[in-house]
Order: C-alpha cells, then sequence, then structure tokens
C-alpha cells in the first residue's frame, strides 16, 4: 500500500469555503509523504478528463475521499464526479459486470469487482454533533451511525471488491468545533491504518 488518491470532494458554498477540507488534505499529504507513499490528488470541483480520473483510481492501492457532509452526502460536483468516472470504469477496469451469471442471474449481484487488493477510507466534516449519531432517543438518525449514513458511498466502493479503512469524521464543524483536537485525531488514524 504505497500509492494513495486523495479525492477532495468539497464544493464551495456561501457558508463554506473549503479551507477545512483543504487543511485535512494537507496534514494527511505531510503524514502519507513522511511514511514514504506516492500521493496523487483529484479535485471534482475543477475540470478532470473520465480516463486520466481511471488511471488515478487504478494506480491507487488506497483512496481516500475527503468530504464536507451536505444534505446527507457529497456534494452534487463529487457525485457527478463518481457517477462518470465510476461508470467508466465498469468497462472491465473496477468491475467485470455486476457480479451475475446468466445461468443464476438472481445470486451474487455486486460481486463483480476486480479492484480487490486496493482499500478506501472516507474522511469526513459534519455540522452534525457526534451525539446525533449512534444514539436512538436522538431525532434524526434514530441510532445510525455514520457509515449507516454514508451505506451509498460504501455499497460504491464495495461494488468495486475495494475494503474500508475505517471512516474518519469531525464532527460539529460549524457550530462547536475542535479543529486542533480533529488534526490530531487525524494523525492518530493515519498513523493506525497506514
Amino acid at each position: 500500500m504505497k500509492n494513495v488518491l486523495i479525492i477532495n470532494a468539497h464544493q464551495t458554498y456561501s457558508f463554506s469555503e473549503g479551507k477545512l477540507t483543504r487543511s485535512l488534505i494537507e496534514k494527511m499529504e505531510a503524514k502519507l509523504k513522511s511514511k514514504k507513499y506516492e500521493l496523487e490528488h483529484s479535485l471534482v470541483s475543477k475540470e478532470y478528463k473520465i480516463d486520466d480520473e481511471v488511471k488515478k483510481h487504478l494506480w491507487a492501492d488506497v483512496i481516500i475521499l475527503q468530504s464536507p457532509v451536505h444534505w446527507m452526502g457529497v456534494p452534487w460536483m463529487a457525485k457527478k464526479y463518481i457517477d462518470e468516472v465510476s461508470s467508466a470504469g465498469t468497462k472491465g477496469l473496477f468491475c467485470h459486470g455486476d457480479g451475475r451469471s446468466t445461468p443464476d442471474p438472481k445470486k451474487n449481484y455486486g460481486g463483480g469487482g476486480v479492484l480487490n487488493r486496493k482499500k478506501y477510507m472516507l474522511s469526513l466534516t459534519f455540522n452534525a454533533p457526534k451525539e446525533a449519531f449512534n444514539n436512538e432517543s436522538e431525532y434524526l438518525f434514530r441510532g445510525k451511525s455514520v457509515d449507516d449514513l454514508w451505506f451509498p458511498q460504501h455499497m460504491v466502493y464495495r461494488f468495486f471488491g475495494m475494503t474500508p479503512i475505517e471512516t474518519f469524521v469531525c464532527h460539529d464543524v460549524m457550530k462547536n468545533p475542535e479543529i486542533e483536537n480533529d488534526f490530531k485525531r487525524l494523525e492518530e488514524h493515519l498513523d493506525k491504518y497506514f
């Protein structure tokens, strides 16, 4: 695991210019370079060539998706990027079909991925406090975890056969930020998994 692709999924909104996302990526970059990792970057808000992005995914041993959480998922530019790159990868590069066979088309849906040696990590920034998750008495998430909320994104990577690295989360970044502590936890997270 020596090649890492970091995808910056930030999209600028009037209330969010992307400073935290950039800072987290800078911290990741410094830590991973100190560990002798080779890095590539993608920025969903800038023009990109789909074939080049597919090549980066094939090159990478680990893909890190650094994303703010907008309305419970990635910003729309990031969704567009994921859709375009993933769709281009279905031509035998990321998967061979959906895993089903003609003799038994009702079994093994999603088992056609060929990126079995690759890993991925979600790194997310939330306005929601940590206490909003994994707690049955909380109104919105009703006991669900961050990974439950991000199940669709996990399934994209699983469809291609990839293995997850534990999700990293910065909570409550707008109303009650603990950014220096988040940076410290990120370093510890990277030391644990890289």
